[in-house]
């Protein structure tokens, strides 16, 4: 390309909602254009790239490899547009600012309501905007500056940004009460190795922790089935359909009737530690780096500017 891109936000919802309905007339109606100008508009784009960004087949429009890559792109600017917005929004309502916070489902059970109703009392003019996905999502969002603040289980590793020791917690294994396992006093990693498995999506803490000592143990990890949230583990260990790993607050909280035993784990690798991270001081607002001091326990002080 040897000239500027040029295009509007319409454009980029326009070939958002293209790749996700598959066609451009549905597009169309959803950011309310004509199709013959939406069509138009994605034929520009297409040549300002220089690139195909979709394959034309008789029932639809279905992504390139290309479009597959400037789609990730596309939802990041409108995305950091809509933060745009709402942090207008929330000037305007005369609050201070809006923090987005993003945390794995262990954090948000265990520790963040708690911890935001904190925020709240501390620092009355900032809204907390909470984001949940798994650990190695907030990483990257953190990177993409995606997020203000994150935290993150701290065994995937560090990243090149401020970070803070944040809370702990330790795993427990769940089975139906009638479970094999269910009357020890604590099992280890081969017991554990030895059952069908529920866990969380790949990418959690939990499922890449299990993924690893299977690996060190030269086990195949027999992970039945994967879903989105503790509670569908608990409902499906209750069935009988497997085991599950999941936080003992967590685990009190989702299976602690009569048809679940809670079995601890025996070794260091079931207490795990998490990570407040966040981006630089330099690129966080004041109401963030409030918000960064009242959850790491820490007063931030900012700098005193210099007079000219």
């Amino acid at each position: 390309m040897t000239q500027r891109l040029h295009f509007d936000l319409t454009t980029l919802q326009l070939f958002i909602a293209t790749a996700e309905l598959g066609g451009v007339t549905r597009a169309a109606e959803r950011v309310h254009i004509a199709p013959a100008a939406a069509s138009r508009r994605i034929q520009e784009l297409e040549a300002q790239f220089g690139l195909p960004l979709f394959e034309r087949r008789p029932h639809g429009m279905a992504l390139t490899d290309a479009g597959r890559a400037m789609l990730a792109h596309a939802r990041s600017i409108t995305h950091t547009v809509s933060r745009m917005q709402d942090d207008a929004a929330s000037y305007l309502g005369g609050d201070q600012g809006v923090v987005r916070i993003a945390a794995p489902k262990s954090a948000v059970i265990q520790f963040m309501p708690a911890d935001i109703e904190r925020c709240a009392l501390a620092c009355p003019g900032v809204r907390i905007d909470l984001q949940e996905m798994n650990s190695q999502i907030v990483q990257q969002a953190l990177k993409r500056g995606l997020a203000d603040v994150g935290i993150y289980e701290a065994s995937l590793g560090a990243i090149d940004l401020p970070s803070l020791p944040y809370r702990s917690d330790r795993l427990v294994l769940v089975t139906p009460r009638g479970h094999a396992l269910a009357g020890r006093g604590a099992v280890g990693i081969d017991d554990i190795l030895g059952c069908d498995l529920i866990s969380l999506g790949e990418g959690s803490a939990i499922s890449i922790a299990l993924e690893r000592l299977a690996d060190e143990a030269g086990r195949i990890l027999r992970m039945r089935m994967r879903v989105g949230g503790f509670d569908s583990i608990a409902a499906l260990v209750a069935q009988g359909l497997g085991v599950g790993v999941m936080p003992q607050a967590v685990a009190r909280s989702v299976a602690g009737g009569a048809r679940f035993a809670r079995v601890p784990i025996e070794g260091d690798w079931p207490r795990r530690q998490f990570v407040l991270c966040h981006r630089p001081l330099a690129a966080l607002s004041r109401a963030a780096q409030s918000v960064v001091g009242v959850l790491a326990d820490i007063r931030i002080r900012q700098p005193r500017m210099q007079r000219r």
